[in-house]
C-alpha cells in the first residue's frame, strides 16, 4: 500500500462568505482591521462576534457608530441531522439587524439561511454559506464589494414590468395617467 492509499479521508469543511459594503468605505476605512481574501478557521464552539470593540469581536469594524458587539454569529449541528447551520444574534440594543427580510431586535436571533443580506446602519453584508463535514471548526472568507449588494442582486424592482418588457420608465411621462387595458384588446 502506499501513503496515499493509507492517508486519511479528507474532511469538507463548512465555509461561510462573508461580502462586505458600506457606501463611505473608501474614505472611513472601517474594514482595515478584516482579514480579506485569506479563509481563517474558526473552532466550532467559538461564537464569532461583529462589532468595534476589538477585544470583544473576533472582526472589528472601525466606526464608532458600530455597537460594541453588533451581532454574533453560532455554528451548530441541527438536531438528529448530520447538517451544519448558523445563527445570528443582534446583540446591539440601538440597532435592528435585518436578515434579508427579517428585522432582529436587541437579543433576538435567527438561523442563517444558506445565502442572505444582513443589513445595519449603512452596512450591507452578503452571506453564502458552503456546506462541509467537519465538526470541530469551520472557515470564514471576508471579502470587499466595490458596489453595494442590494442594488446588484436583490432589491426588487418598484414598477411592473409589463408583458412586453419595455418598462414605462424609459418613455418620459406625458402628465397621462395610467390606463387599464383588458387583456383581449
Amino acid at each position: 500500500m502506499t501513503s496515499f492509499e493509507e492517508a486519511e479521508t479528507e474532511e469538507t469543511v463548512t465555509c461561510l462568505h462573508m461580502t462586505f459594503y458600506h457606501p463611505c468605505q473608501a474614505e472611513k476605512r472601517m474594514f482595515r482591521c478584516l482579514n480579506f481574501c485569506k479563509r481563517e478557521q474558526v473552532r466550532a464552539e467559538e461564537t464569532a462576534r461583529f462589532g468595534r470593540d476589538s477585544s470583544a469581536c473576533r472582526y472589528s469594524l472601525m466606526d464608532a457608530r458600530v455597537s460594541r458587539v453588533q451581532f454574533s454569529l453560532q455554528f451548530y449541528r441541527k438536531l438528529n441531522s448530520s447538517e451544519l447551520g448558523f445563527e445570528i444574534k443582534n446583540m446591539s440594543k440601538r440597532t435592528k439587524l435585518m436578515v434579508d427580510q427579517t428585522e432582529l431586535g436587541y437579543l433576538n436571533k435567527i438561523n442563517l439561511p444558506w445565502k442572505c443580506i444582513i443589513c445595519f446602519g449603512d452596512y450591507q453584508i452578503l452571506a453564502e454559506i458552503q456546506e462541509g463535514e467537519s465538526v470541530d471548526y469551520f472557515e470564514t472568507h471576508l471579502r470587499l464589494a466595490e458596489m453595494p449588494l442590494l442594488q446588484e442582486r436583490y432589491l426588487p424592482s418598484l414598477q411592473p414590468i409589463p408583458e412586453n418588457g419595455i418598462s414605462p420608465s424609459s418613455f418620459p411621462s406625458q402628465g397621462k395617467s395610467p390606463i387599464e387595458i383588458d387583456e383581449n384588446e
